[in-house]
């Protein structure tokens, strides 16, 4: 028996493919090494974070759901929290805090209680900069 929040995804013939997104913001400061830029970047600073997670399969044919997104929201939030009003150099397992940083970080929080998790992103729409990681299908 599955868990409640994980929808049967291995459907076939004319059930079409979907992708579910849930988007957050979290506001953070951290410091970076860089070659370029060093001044302002060895400085404690901080941005806005837009950061978008997307699921992808087949809905389930009984729910109409690919993955519910009361617990989809939960999740995110839990993430959420572990970013919020943080100073990013002091979150175990994240490393320096780069938007390919961030993105693995919540790829490796989310994949294991969302197994259907195809892509994250990260942006910081002040400066125009973002990141996208795709899982491989």
């Amino acid at each position: 028996m599955r868990a409640p929040h994980l929808q049967d995804t291995s459907q076939t013939g004319d059930t079409p493919w979907c992708e579910l997104s849930q988007r957050f913001y979290f506001e953070a400061a951290h410091t970076l090494r860089r070659t370029i830029e060093t001044e302002g970047s060895l400085r404690i600073h901080g941005h806005t974070y837009e950061a978008e997670v997307t699921v992808s399969g087949y809905a389930d044919a009984k729910t109409g759901m690919l993955v519910d997104l009361g617990y989809l929201r939960q999740q995110v939030a839990r993430v959420r929290e572990m970013l919020d009003h943080r100073f990013l150099d002091e979150i175990e397992h994240l490393g320096p805090a780069t938007l390919e940083n961030l993105c693995g970080f919540i790829r490796n929080q989310l994949k294991p209680t969302l197994p259907q998790l195809s892509s994250v992103l990260v942006e910081r729409k002040a400066s125009g900069d973002r990141c996208v990681l795709r899982e491989k299908i």
